[in-house]
C-alpha cells in the first residue's frame, strides 16, 4: 500500500497550491482520507479530513476557509486546494488513510501515512 502525494513546492505569501495524494495498492473508497502537516520543530496536526464518499468534510481552524479537500474515488485520489497561502502553513504534509469511514483528528485514527511533500511559504 502506498500514498504519493505530490503538489508541494514554494510559494509566496497569498499564493495557492495544491496537493494531490494517490493511493495505489488498495482501494480506499470505504476508508475517510485527510490531511496532516509538521512544522519545524512542531509536533504533527491535522489539517483537513474527508468521509469516505466525499459528503463530509472538516478543516482545522487554522486552515478553514483557506483550504479544500476534496476527493476522487474513481481515482483513488484525494486534494488539498490551498490558497491565502501563510508562512505558518511552511511544513511537510502528509496524506492519510483512516481506519474507519471518516477521518479523525488524531493521529491514532490513521491506518496508513504517505511520504511527505514538502511546502514552503516566504513572506
Amino acid at each position: 500500500v502506498q500514498l504519493q502525494a505530490s503538489g508541494g513546492g514554494l510559494v509566496q505569501a497569498g499564493g495557492s497550491l495544491r496537493l494531490s495524494c494517490a493511493a495505489s495498492g488498495r482501494r480506499f473508497s470505504n476508508n475517510g482520507m485527510g490531511w496532516f502537516r509538521q512544522g519545524p520543530e512542531k509536533e504533527r496536526e491535522f489539517v483537513a479530513g474527508i468521509g469516505w464518499n466525499g459528503d463530509y468534510a472538516n478543516h482545522a481552524d487554522s486552515v478553514k476557509g483557506r483550504f479544500t479537500i476534496s476527493r476522487d474515488r474513481s481515482k483513488n485520489t484525494i486534494y488539498l486546494q490551498m490558497t491565502m497561502l501563510k508562512p505558518e502553513d511552511t511544513a511537510t504534509y502528509y496524506c492519510a488513510a483512516a481506519r474507519r469511514a471518516y477521518m479523525g483528528t488524531a493521529a491514532e485514527d490513521v491506518a496508513y501515512w504517505g511520504q511527505g511533500t514538502q511546502v514552503t511559504v516566504s513572506s
